[in-house]
């Protein structure tokens, strides 16, 4: 005991590094971070940066096949009638999300026993093989496979807000958690600006690819093969990062009753804020403040979904069905504006935005400001020129930006919810739940966008009038789940 009280000085600055000692353990990986985490003054920007691009690449593929799936239908002569295209398309895209639904709680539970990496690596080495495969399809059902064992074999989303969470101290912990849902957001935009420009590239750039190459066969193959290159870098990228912090991690062979002593100390740095009845995953159930935003959460995913599959729908189809006639790239145009305001957005605009807004109110005011968005977009047809384009990349960035930002909030929300050993758990549930609701999102607006086509001259909600208004009743659903009393926040009254 001589070594808390000897050795020069006062008692608390001879105390400190004996007391470092006992909490951080040479070849402990556990230990190894936590240590890291304190002796850094500012942000990780290599374990940042590694993180982004890692994101980026998991997110890439959910929505890049919306621009051209329209095309890829109609070639795969799956669809009798023109009207019919939609229908098969939405579960094109509902397959990748039922695929992410039945695996996702899985990917959490493994994530939060043996390590987030492991679960990372396997997420892209699946990009790399299934989303090649994808742009190699001859049939429709080929397509249909490839695209729900891509989903099934994706389960970084819920582990990566959990790292997120992690590798920063506190302080910056929220940053971390912005910054992944905006490179999220990034994904989702840039991918469908993919899909758009390199789609059928023979047809659009014919002095580059010739009609007897691969990309002349398969003319959907280039946009699924530079988003898997860049899964192979993002694979390399994982190299860098560290081990996650897990309980697991932290359980030292020696000195157990050193350890057990220090572990008063590290509890402190826990989550205060994360409240658990019972233990274990099925203890989620019953944090009613984590059900309530996950709910909440999934209600507002399946709108945004929706949202993505009608919009490339919408402005790829004939004006005489209400659409505007677009190209893939047009709409790979549309979308890449959106992805680089969204980037400045969320770099300039956002963090002033959420730090003088209550997180719940900042829901609220977008969704009422959504409702009258989406209703804009029927009348867009009557548009045409520069007017049609100022119109509608002014509409598509406010709507990314409107979803970036709330499910950067619920992100937030749901990681306080929790305590750090349930965090991936608790993330994965989430985004099981969210699968769910993303699986039915693109097939039910599929079914009700090929049934608009048909009805044009109807005297009520006529054409696709009647598809952005079932988008803006789940805007309202959503808006009204925020209010007590159902929603709940962590450890506070309803609010």
């Amino acid at each position: 005991m001589g070594d808390y009280a000897g050795g020069g000085g006062g008692g608390g600055a001879a105390a400190e590094p004996l007391l470092k000692r006992a909490r951080y353990r040479p070849n402990c990986p556990g230990c190894r971070v936590d240590r890291r985490k304190e002796e850094r003054e500012g942000l990780p920007v290599t374990e940042l940066c590694c993180m982004w691009l890692v994101t980026i690449c998991s997110s890439l593929p959910i929505q890049y096949v919306f621009p051209f799936l329209y095309f890829m239908i109609r070639d795969l002569n799956i669809a009798k009638e023109e009207e019919d295209i939609g229908f098969y398309a939405g579960f094109v895209g509902a397959s990748y999300m039922l695929g992410r639904a039945l695996t996702s709680v899985m990917w959490g539970v493994v994530a939060d026993k043996y390590g987030r990496k492991p679960v990372l690596v396997t997420t892209l080495f699946s990009v790399i093989i299934f989303n090649t495969l994808f742009g190699l399809s001859s049939s429709y059902w080929m397509a249909l496979t490839t695209r729900g064992l891509l989903g099934l074999l994706s389960g970084m989303l819920g582990p990566m807000k959990a790292y997120a969470s992690e590798v920063c101290r506190k302080e910056h912990s929220h940053l971390a958690l912005s910054l992944m849902s905006s490179s999220r957001g990034i994904g989702l935009i840039v991918g469908p600006a993919i899909g758009g420009y390199l789609a059928q590239p023979a047809d659009k750039y014919p002095g580059i690819f010739s009609v007897n190459s691969i990309f002349g066969r398969f003319l959907y193959f280039l946009p699924c093969l530079c988003i898997s290159l860049l899964a192979i870098a993002a694979v390399i990228a994982c190299f860098w990062l560290p081990v996650s912090l897990l309980k697991l991690l932290h359980k030292h062979t020696e000195d157990t009753m050193l350890n057990s002593s220090t572990e008063a100390v590290e509890e402190p740095c826990s989550d205060l804020n994360a409240e658990q009845s019972g233990s274990g995953c099925l203890s989620l159930f019953t944090n009613w403040p984590l059900m309530s935003t996950i709910t909440v959460y999934c209600i507002f995913s399946l709108q945004d979904m929706a949202y993505a599959e009608v919009f490339s729908l919408w402005a790829v189809s004939d004006r005489k069905y209400g659409g505007l006639s677009f190209s893939s790239q047009d709409v790979g145009s549309v979308l890449s504006i959106s992805g680089l305001l969204l980037l400045i957005y969320q770099i300039l605009i956002y963090p002033l935005v959420a730090n003088s807004i209550d997180p719940i109110t900042l829901v609220r005011a977008i969704a009422l400001l959504t409702i009258p968005l989406l209703s804009s977009y029927p009348f867009m047809p009557a548009l045409s020129g520069s007017i049609l384009q100022l119109a509608l990349n002014c509409a598509s960035f406010l709507k990314n930006s409107f979803s970036v930002t709330t499910m950067t909030v619920f992100n937030i929300l749901m990681n306080d919810a929790v305590s750090q050993d349930l965090r991936a758990s608790a993330n994965g549930l989430s985004v099981t739940l969210m699968s769910i609701f993303k699986t039915i999102a693109p097939a039910v607006a599929g079914v009700i966008f090929s049934w608009a086509q048909r009805r044009q001259t109807a005297p009520f909600l006529p054409g696709d009038h009647l598809v952005f208004f079932m988008l803006n009743v789940f805007t309202v659903i959503g808006l009204m789940l925020t209010f007590r009393p159902f929603y709940a926040r962590n450890g506070t009254s309803n609010h």
